[in-house]
C-alpha cells in the first residue's frame, strides 16, 4: 500500500466585522470545482512556491519566519484574491498595529486579482510595487486542520482571525466564488441545519467556536489568547456503532464527531 499523500500548506481566513454584531464574510465556491463546490467556506486556499519566498520577511509586519509567515502570507493573499479585501500597510506608515489601508489602495490594486490568482502577475511584485507591507501581526492563528489520511488530496490549513479594514468592500471573485456574503456566525450554522446552505465540517466547527463571541474585537482578544489544537481527523465509530470522524475534545469545537456520510460529498479534492 502506497504511503497517505502529504498535506499541503493551505491558510484560510476568517474576515469580521461588526453590523452591529459579529458577521463573518463567507464566499460560495462555484460547482465546477470538485472539492466543496457550491459549498459556503472562508477565502483561502494552497500556499504556493512564492508564498515562502525569503523576499517577504522585508515586507511584512509581524515576527514570523518559515512555515509560519508562508501560511499567513498565504492567508493574506487569498483574501486578497478571493474577496479583494487586502490586509497591509503603507510602508512608509508600517510597524505592528498600525492603521491598515483603505479602500483606495484595495480599489487600486483590484485589477490584479485575477492575474495574481491565475498566476500571470506576482503578488510579491504587486505589493512592492505599490510601497506596501503585509500585515501579519493582523491575524490573530484560531484553527488548524489537517486533511485525513485516507483522502487521496491533503492540506495542512491554517485558519486566521482578521478585522477587515474599514471602507474595504469584499466582492466575488466570480471564477472560484460566486458569492461573498457577510453572515453571523450562528445565522450561517442555523442555513446549514436547515438544508438552505452547505458547509462542510472543519468550516462548520470554525463556525461554531466563533459564534461564542459577540463582536470582533472580543474574538480577537479571546482566541489571542488560546492556545490552537492541531485537529487530525480519524475514523472510528459513534456511540451508535456507525462509522464517523473523531476530532481532540481538548481542541474545543462544538462536537467531537462527524458522520462519515456527511463528508462523503467532499472526499474530491480540488
Amino acid at each position: 500500500m502506497s504511503d497517505p499523500a502529504q498535506p499541503r500548506l493551505s491558510a484560510t481566513i476568517l474576515l469580521l466585522r461588526d453590523d452591529p454584531e459579529l458577521q463573518v464574510l463567507m464566499v460560495k465556491r462555484h460547482y465546477e470545482i470538485d472539492f466543496a463546490s457550491g459549498a459556503y467556506v472562508f477565502p483561502g486556499g494552497k500556499a504556493n512556491d512564492e508564498d515562502e519566498d525569503p523576499a517577504w520577511a522585508a515586507i511584512c509586519d509581524g515576527d514570523f519566519s518559515g512555515q509560519e509567515q508562508a501560511a499567513r502570507v498565504s492567508a493574506i493573499r487569498e483574501a486578497f484574491e478571493e474577496s479583494g479585501i487586502i490586509l497591509a500597510r503603507s510602508a512608509d506608515a508600517r510597524g505592528p498595529g498600525a492603521a491598515l489601508v483603505g479602500a483606495d489602495v484595495a480599489d487600486a490594486l483590484a485589477p490584479m486579482r485575477g492575474p495574481v490568482d491565475r498566476r500571470e502577475e506576482s503578488f510579491l511584485k504587486l505589493i512592492k510595487d505599490h510601497k506596501l507591507v503585509l500585515a501579519l501581526d493582523a491575524l490573530v492563528h484560531f484553527g488548524h486542520w489537517i486533511t485525513p489520511t485516507m483522502m487521496p488530496k491533503r492540506f495542512d490549513t491554517h485558519f486566521y482571525l482578521a478585522a477587515t479594514p474599514p471602507g474595504q468592500v469584499a466582492e466575488q471573485d466570480g471564477r472560484e466564488t460566486t458569492e461573498a456574503v457577510w453572515v453571523g456566525p450562528q445565522e450561517a450554522l442555523d442555513q446549514e441545519a436547515a438544508g438552505v446552505a452547505t458547509i462542510i465540517f472543519p468550516t462548520r466547527m470554525n463556525l461554531g467556536k466563533l459564534a461564542e463571541t459577540p463582536t470582533t474585537a472580543a474574538a480577537l482578544t479571546r482566541f489571542a489568547k488560546e492556545d490552537v489544537v492541531t485537529v487530525l481527523p480519524v475514523i472510528g465509530k459513534d456511540d451508535e456503532g456507525a462509522p464517523c470522524l473523531h476530532i481532540p475534545e481538548e481542541a474545543g469545537y462544538i462536537q467531537n464527531t462527524e458522520p462519515l456520510q456527511r463528508v462523503a460529498n467532499v472526499s474530491k479534492s480540488k
